[in-house]
């Protein structure tokens, strides 16, 4: 299975530290935040990655990253996204890197507590179809800024985007499982009204399809990306409980 990492956006809501680099090259304990998406992928067996990133920083990923060896990686390639047009549109550019096959993406603002290799695995065994990662939130409050998923007994009936009353306690994280067959769907997606490409429109298409299967996360799950407040609170778990055991 290879792995797509979206490292792209312009960070604004972590200003003023994105106004000098790109929001995944700012340290989250004593690494930057992208090393911890790439380590998440090569301990879930996933060893050939794209990184997208954009914006005027770009180069400074080959430069910390290089060809990928020194950090597990067998493959390492690097696409750009020209402008902010939403993580559907960023997910295009990987089709030749994809070349058919079936595949992981991770917003590398995301940070987990333990492995997603069970996720990887699973996913390795399902059929057909899509697959995302879960996450249960204490703070329904906090559930109005995210992508939340309605249940109808074990199978996701439709997955709402910042809902005013959030119809589960589950938020879905930044790590999507994807077949090749995506790329079919991303040309006929409208834009939304901030005028990005969504990535909710994306699996609710597999949620219509009736392929749609789901993982709840065991442990901590934050974004760094989402607040400053966001951010430190994920430093300090990492400094204190370390990621991707």
């Amino acid at each position: 299975m290879k792995g797509v990492i979206l490292a792209g956006g312009t960070g604004s809501r972590l200003d003023p530290l994105t106004r000098i680099t790109n929001k995944h090259l700012l340290p989250i304990f004593d690494r930057p935040m992208i090393n911890y998406a790439i380590e998440a992928l090569v301990r879930a067996g996933v060893d050939e990655v794209m990184v997208t990133s954009g914006g005027f920083h770009a180069g400074e990923f080959l430069r910390l990253l290089g060809n990928g060896h020194q950090w597990g990686l067998s493959r390492l390639q690097y696409s750009y996204q020209e402008q902010a047009g939403g993580i559907a549109e960023a997910l295009g550019l990987a089709e030749r890197f994809v070349d058919g096959d079936r595949f992981v993406v991770m917003l590398a603002d995301n940070i987990f507590e333990h492995s997603l290799a069970p996720s990887v695995e699973r996913f390795d065994a399902q059929a057909t179809g899509a697959r995302v990662v879960l996450a249960s939130m204490d703070d329904p409050a906090h559930l109005t800024h995210l992508g939340v998923p309605e249940l109808d007994g074990d199978r996701i009936a439709r997955i709402v985007e910042k809902p005013e009353q959030p119809p589960s306690q589950y938020a879905v994280t930044g790590v999507y499982f994807y077949p090749a067959s995506v790329f079919e769907v991303l040309p006929h997606l409208e834009r939304s009204a901030r005028g990005e490409l969504e990535i909710t429109d994306v699996n609710n298409h597999f949620v219509d399809e009736g392929t749609m299967e789901y993982d709840v996360v065991e442990g901590f799950w934050g974004d760094a990306g989402e607040s400053i407040d966001a951010y430190y609170a994920v430093n300090d778990f990492v400094r204190r409980h370390g990621a991707n055991k």
